[in-house]
């Protein structure tokens, strides 16, 4: 018997077998795939800190300069389908994965678990994420000069539901004015297919959903790059007023389960929590103790706590654009 070769393909069996569930991170606006004071951080925390698993962050294309811009210009349904095939053929994520999707990569990352079936999502928690759309464009603060911010705020500005806008500047696909909202179930190619606010409803968005073990919402309580800063827990601007908001458990598409959330909610797998904070403003110590214990492979409860923390540890995961 050739036990050499026994004890190597039971090495490469036990090699192969992740130590935890993976982990995939997606970027957000202004940011790209694996800049070390952002997403390349948030991986080494990961690592450190939950020794053994395998961390991936998306990349759209093979360049930095180039994964920034496709924050800004691109058609988001092609994107989600593109980033289907990739991690579905990354063979150390086939048997599903945990996912952080931070400013509007959480929400590409929920639109991917409706979409994808394989691998899944096991439990996703979103920073900032503007699940139910945005009403002002995004503002270009210090932490994203140059002129591709400018630019997408000057196309929104010009007309989010144009054809041309709306089929090539990111933000307008999940734009939503209160204002016009016969424009925008007419035109945005997106959030209201993906939100499941259309007549023709997807039963397969609602299904896949509901398969998460946890969706985990986090919102900033200072917020000022996401309007409204509600929809990051779903909530929107009720009716026209933008002093009023309807929360998500005021709004018909809880009421109806058009995608699910109630039915995480209700099994209690929906998880909401707040940071003191402006938008991506995310201290290492809220990571580690508050978000990486829903990353291991046991269960984990923290529901409607209040992080207010050591200042001094935030960190703005949000890299500069070229």
């Amino acid at each position: 018997m050739n036990y050499k070769l026994i004890f190597i393909l039971n090495l490469n069996l036990i090699l192969s077998k992740e130590l935890n569930t993976p982990v995939v991170l997606w970027h957000g606006l202004g940011d790209d795939c694996c800049n070390p004071e952002s997403m390349g951080r948030v991986k080494t925390l990961i690592e450190d800190h939950i020794p053994g698993t395998y961390v991936h962050s998306i990349k759209l294309t093979p360049t930095v300069s180039g994964d920034k811009q496709a924050g800004f210009l691109g058609n988001l349904n092609n994107q989600i389908d593109e980033v289907c095939s990739n991690l579905r053929n990354n063979t150390r994520l086939k048997d599903g994965f945990n996912a952080l999707g931070f400013s509007q990569g959480g929400l590409f990352l929920r639109a991917y678990m409706e979409r994808c079936q394989y691998p899944p999502i096991k439990t996703l928690v979103t920073f900032g994420s503007p699940h139910a759309g945005i009403a002002s464009a995004p503002g270009c603060d210090d932490d994203m000069p140059g002129s591709s911010c400018s630019w997408m705020r000057f196309m929104l500005r010009r007309g989010a539901y144009s054809y041309y806008v709306r089929d090539h500047v990111i933000q307008a696909q999940y734009f939503k004015d209160p204002l016009q909202l016969d424009n925008y179930y007419k035109h945005n190619i997106f959030l209201p297919y993906i939100n499941n606010e259309l007549p023709a409803i997807n039963q397969t968005y609602s299904k896949s959903l509901k398969k998460l073990n946890k969706l985990v919402l986090v919102k900033f309580s200072k917020d000022s790059m996401i309007v409204p800063k509600d929809s990051a827990w779903f909530g929107f601007i009720k009716g026209k007023d933008f002093s009023q908001i309807e929360s998500l458990r005021e709004s018909l598409g809880y009421k109806k389960d058009l995608i699910g959330l109630r039915t995480l909610d209700e099994a209690d797998k929906l998880e909401f929590l707040l940071i003191d904070a402006e938008h991506m403003r995310i201290p290492n110590d809220f990571l580690i103790h508050k978000i990486f214990p829903y990353l291991k492979d046991e269960n984990y409860s923290n529901k409607g706590e209040i992080y207010t923390g050591d200042k001094t540890k935030q960190h703005v995961f949000k890299a500069k654009l070229d």
